[in-house]
């Protein structure tokens, strides 16, 4: 299930609907372009916070899922923390995908 997860967001990188880095995803955000925050588990306890309360504020779908190093790898960078896919589409199937696989909650 990992596998197809990964293989949506390679898909919208490669179609120019990602954004990576804290600086990059918080810009989305706040700007309403971000449709969905995608949460390193590895990531440290303050990004997780500041990302999840900035999520809840401005009311886009967040969820942890997956390291900083596999999220880095399908979006062709190095380790990434946050991702911001900022396509209703795509953001739509990542989500029907981490329900099949069981990961719903924030």
């Amino acid at each position: 299930m990992t596998d197809r997860i990964l293989s949506v967001i390679s898909l919208a990188k490669k179609a120019g609907r990602i954004s990576s880095g804290e600086t990059a995803v918080l810009g989305d955000i706040k700007g309403f372009k971000s449709c969905l925050v995608l949460i390193a588990g590895d990531a440290s306890e303050g990004t997780r916070k500041k990302f999840t309360d900035k999520c809840s504020f401005y009311e886009v779908e967040c969820r942890v899922y997956g390291t900083r190093e596999k999220l880095g790898s399908a979006i062709g960078r190095d380790l990434r923390s946050v991702v911001s896919v900022n396509d209703e589409g795509f953001a739509g199937t990542i989500l029907d995908r981490l329900e099949e696989a069981g990961i719903n909650g924030k």
